[in-house]
C-alpha cells in the first residue's frame, strides 16, 4: 500500500494456536501492504513469530490468574504489573500507530499500556464469545473484530466488525477443492484439536462399529489421536472391520480436510474456522470445560447455517454418535447440503478485512494527530496576534 505508517503495528498475542494463528496472518497480509510490524508475545510463549523471523519480536511479562491460589493470583498480577511497565516503555520507544489484541493473558499487559498511553486499540475475538482478557480492554478499545456475526458480551458503546478468523495458507489452498459426494467410499476424518480429543477416540469407533454391514464396508477413517491412545482405537477398527489411519499428528491435515466427505471435530475457533472456509460437514463435539462454553457457541453458529450437526460431550456415547453417523451417512445430498452451508458462512478474505479496519484505525489516528497539530498551531497563532 503506498503511504504505509511509518509507526509500526504492534500485535499482541501469544499462548495457544487459536490466538496465534490469527496475528501472524495479519502480520503478513500487512507486511504485504508496506506496513512496519512489530510481535509481541509474552515472556513464557515460544510459538508467536517462527513463522515471521524477519519481524522484530519483543518479549514482555505477563501472568494467568487461573486456579483457586491466592498465592497464584497475587503472582500472576505482579506479573502483569511488571508487562505494563515493560509495555508503556516499549510503546515510548516504537510509537505505534495501533496496537493489535488477540485475546489471552499473554496480550493484556499491552493493551492496559495502549489504553494508559491513548494508543489507538484493535482486539480481534476468535469466538463465539468475547474471552475473558478481550472484555477486560473492550470499552477501552476504538474498534473490535468478531468471527462470527453473533457473538456474546460485546459492549455497546464500541463498534463491532466481523471479520472472520484468518487461517493458515495450506486451508486457503484446500479451500479451492470442491466437495465430492460420496460414491462409493465414505470418507471420515476425526480431529480434536493439535493432538487429538480423548472422547472422539473413545467414542468414535465404537460408534462406528455399530453401523450396519453395508456402511461399514465402504467407510474409511482418518483419525488423529493422542500417542496413548493410538493402539486401542487401531485394535478397535482392526476388530470392527474398518479400514483405518490413525496417527498422533497429520502434517497434511488441510489436505485430509478437503478429501474428507465428513469431519468429525472439536469446536474450538481455528477448526470451526476451517472446517467452513474449506466447506465440508461436520460432526462437532464442543469441549465441555472450555472458558464460558465457547465452544458450544462457535459449533452453534455452523449447526444454525445448517453446516453441522452438535452433540455435547455428556450425550456423545456411542449409541446417540452411531444414530448421528448413520443418519448422515446414509443420506450424500444431506451431506453435499451440510457442505455448502459451510463454505456459505466462511470467511476465506479474513485476514485481509482485518488488515482493511487496522488501516482505517491508522487514517483515523493520522487525521486526529493532525488536527491536533492544526488546532495547537491556531491556538500559538492566536496567542501571538494578541501579544
Amino acid at each position: 500500500m503506498s503511504g504505509a505508517a511509518e509507526n509500526p503495528i504492534l500485535l499482541a498475542a501469544g499462548g495457544t494456536g487459536g490466538h496465534v494463528f490469527p496475528a501472524e496472518a495479519l502480520a503478513a497480509e500487512l507486511l504485504r501492504r508496506g506496513y512496519r510490524v512489530v510481535l509481541v508475545p509474552d515472556t513464557r510463549g515460544k510459538g508467536f513469530g517462527q513463522n515471521l523471523p524477519e519481524l522484530p519480536l519483543y518479549r514482555i511479562p505477563s501472568g494467568t490468574p487461573s486456579g483457586k491460589s491466592l498465592g497464584g493470583k497475587l503472582l500472576a498480577a505482579f506479573e502483569i504489573g511488571r508487562g505494563m511497565v515493560a509495555a508503556l516503555a516499549l510503546l515510548g520507544l516504537t510509537k505505534p500507530a495501533v496496537v493489535v489484541g488477540f485475546g489471552g493473558y499473554p496480550a493484556l499487559p499491552l493493551l492496559l499500556a495502549a489504553r494508559i498511553k491513548r494508543v489507538p486499540i484493535l482486539i480481534h475475538e476468535q469466538n463465539a464469545v468475547l474471552g475473558r482478557v478481550n472484555r477486560l480492554v473492550a470499552k477501552g478499545a476504538s474498534r473490535i473484530a468478531t468471527s462470527f456475526p453473533a457473538t456474546r458480551f460485546l459492549p455497546a458503546a464500541v463498534a463491532a466488525t466481523v471479520t472472520g478468523n484468518p487461517v493458515r495458507p495450506a486451508i486457503l489452498a484446500a479451500a479451492d477443492v470442491p466437495y465430492a459426494m460420496p460414491q462409493t467410499n465414505l470418507r471420515i476424518l476425526v480431529i480434536g484439536g493439535s493432538q487429538g480429543a480423548r472422547v472422539l477416540s473413545d467414542v468414535v469407533p465404537a460408534a462406528l462399529a455399530r453401523l450396519p454391514a453395508e456402511l461399514k464396508r465402504r467407510i474409511r477413517v482418518q483419525q488423529q489421536c493422542r500417542p496413548e491412545d493410538l493402539d486401542r482405537v487401531r485394535n478397535a477398527y482392526a476388530q470392527a472391520g474398518i479400514a483405518a489411519d490413525t496417527a498422533g499428528f497429520f502434517s497434511d491435515v488441510a489436505e485430509r480436510m478437503a478429501a474428507a466427505h465428513l469431519i468429525v471435530s472439536r469446536s474450538g475457533a481455528s477448526s470451526t474456522a476451517e472446517i467452513a472456509v474449506i466447506g465440508r460437514p461436520s460432526l462437532l463435539v464442543p469441549y465441555a470445560y472450555a472458558t464460558d462454553d465457547h465452544q458450544t457457541f462457535n459449533a452453534q453458529a455452523l449447526a444454525q447455517a445448517g453446516a453441522a450437526e452438535v452433540i455435547a460431550q455428556d450425550k456423545f456415547t456411542a449409541e446417540r454418535a452411531a444414530q448421528a453417523f448413520e443418519d448422515l451417512l446414509s443420506d450424500p445430498e444431506q451431506l453435499a447440503a451440510m457442505a455448502s452451508a459451510a463454505r456459505s458462512v466462511g470467511r476465506p478474505l479474513a485476514a485481509q478485512a482485518l488488515a482493511d479496519l487496522v488501516e482505517k484505525l491508522v487514517a483515523e489516528h493520522r487525521t486526529g494527530e493532525k488536527t491536533a497539530v492544526q488546532s495547537a498551531s491556531q491556538n500559538n497563532s492566536m496567542k501571538r496576534t494578541a501579544a
